[in-house]
């Protein structure tokens, strides 16, 4: 068992955001097990809440983003590269601007902001998972693949700017990533860039909060204004981005790593293999560290019946914040009857009702929720995006959003082999039964 954890403390940082420019405070406050990593627009009406997750990452060059409608966080990956080394999974990041401030453009103050607020573990386990099978990525010239290594997760980076500058020598570092080899060897590694490519980036808007401070410039003569950490700081930097976006995956992850000449839309890539994987081994039960609900609990939860309960099973449940479940769709549905008999098709507003009623299994699991029932009161942003037929088996997955005591946001998204049926947001009222 590996026990979720969170902070002891709040801790607060001040900065400048590397690519706004702008100031930034940012608090970082326990949370409840199972809520993951969740940022929250202090400074946007409403505060809005992005977790950190591969759903809500955008794929940038330069940088790794969160965007939900307007509201988004970016450069998020050392921060995220310091929660997962440190192993640390719920906690609230109260932020004022729309970017994580700098600091020195590495994630030490952020190791040590961690370290000093002190950790304690919670009564629930920390997911994982245990790569099966080799996965592979392509971009451009750059490769990044992943391999079972049980126990552990190893990281290789070679970085080679042969082309953009000759000057610069290939250089290549391995990590097996723990908190004390991370602190050490990885998050002192400073955010960098080519002198040649300095105001082209600021031209296209990056690099507003950049200085010597936070930046290395290299150049033909070295680095500019400033002085390595390690020999080879730009592939460890490079090292430190794929921890980060690697903590999108949501779980732990045992696997050998190898990436050369890749960068964040490849990284993100590789998660969003890896959360298909993660998938699978929930379907066929050996992924770790989650519980299944069987079709009695079920129906003592929900007061939907036939024909009218479209859940089979929930194969894996994070206390009130995700849930999965599969419906098996069978020829006999009664609603083959009359919707398209000749080309039996399963219809879309009855897989958000799927959605809607896993939420509602998802939304119960929470204590204070008990004698309650949750009652759809809006469903926004849906989309149909492929069909359903007789013989497949849907996947349901729901994310809690919001939960203010009478009132949840759901996002829902129904899958049939590991594409999007149809997707929506679920908005409820909890009312007493």
């Amino acid at each position: 068992m590996r026990p979720q954890r969170t902070l002891r403390n709040p801790m607060t940082l001040r900065g400048v955001g590397l690519h706004s420019g702008k100031d930034v405070t940012m608090v970082m406050r326990p949370a409840e097990p199972d809520s993951g990593i969740v940022f929250v627009r202090t400074d946007l009406p409403g505060n809005p809440r992005l977790p950190l997750s591969h759903q809500h990452a955008e794929k940038r060059d330069r940088q790794s983003a969160l965007k939900m409608g307007e509201a988004e966080v970016a450069t998020v990956e050392h921060l995220a590269a310091a929660f997962y080394a440190c192993g640390v999974h719920n906690v609230v990041v109260d932020i004022d601007a729309p970017e994580v401030p700098a600091m020195d453009g590495s994630a030490v103050a952020f190791v040590e902001a961690i370290r000093e607020a002190g950790r304690i573990d919670q009564k629930a386990e920390r997911r994982v998972l245990v790569l099966d099978r080799h996965l592979a990525v392509v971009e451009g010239e750059g490769t990044l693949s992943a391999f079972p290594c049980n126990g552990k997760l190893d990281l290789s980076y070679t970085l080679d700017y042969s082309d953009a500058a000759p000057w610069l020598r290939p250089q290549h570092v391995t990590v097996s990533i723990n908190e004390e080899r991370f602190a050490k060897e990885v998050a002192p590694a400073r955010t960098f860039c080519l002198a040649s490519e300095a105001q082209k980036l600021r031209e296209a808007g990056f690099g507003k909060g950049a200085d010597a401070r936070n930046t290395l410039v290299l150049g033909p003569e070295g680095v500019l204004d400033n002085v390595f950490r390690f020999e080879d700081e730009p592939a460890r930097h490079k090292m430190l981005d794929l921890v980060g976006d690697l903590s999108m995956l949501g779980a732990d992850l045992e696997a050998k790593v190898v990436a050369v000449k890749t960068g964040h839309k490849a990284n993100l890539e590789l998660v969003t293999q890896l959360r298909e994987r993660m998938a699978v081994a929930e379907i066929e039960g050996t992924a770790e560290a989650s519980s299944s609900i069987d079709i009695k609990e079920i129906m003592r939860i929900l007061p939907h019946r036939y024909p009218f309960l479209f859940i089979d099973r929930v194969i894996s449940v994070e206390g009130a914040k995700r849930a999965v479940a599969v419906k098996n769709v069978s020829v006999n549905e009664p609603v083959f009857q009359g919707h398209w008999p000749e080309d039996p098709v399963f219809p879309g507003v009855l897989q958000v009702e799927a959605l809607a009623q896993l939420a509602g299994v998802l939304l119960m699991r929470k204590l204070s929720h008990t004698g309650k029932r949750a009652m759809i009161v809006a469903i926004e942003h849906v989309k149909f995006r492929a069909v359903v037929r007789p013989g497949d088996q849907l996947r349901l997955e729901c994310e809690t959003l919001e939960d203010r005591g009478g009132y949840a946001k759901v996002y829902g998204k129904a899958m049939v082999n590991n594409k999007i049926t149809s997707a929506a947001t679920l908005k409820f009222l909890l009312v007493k039964a």
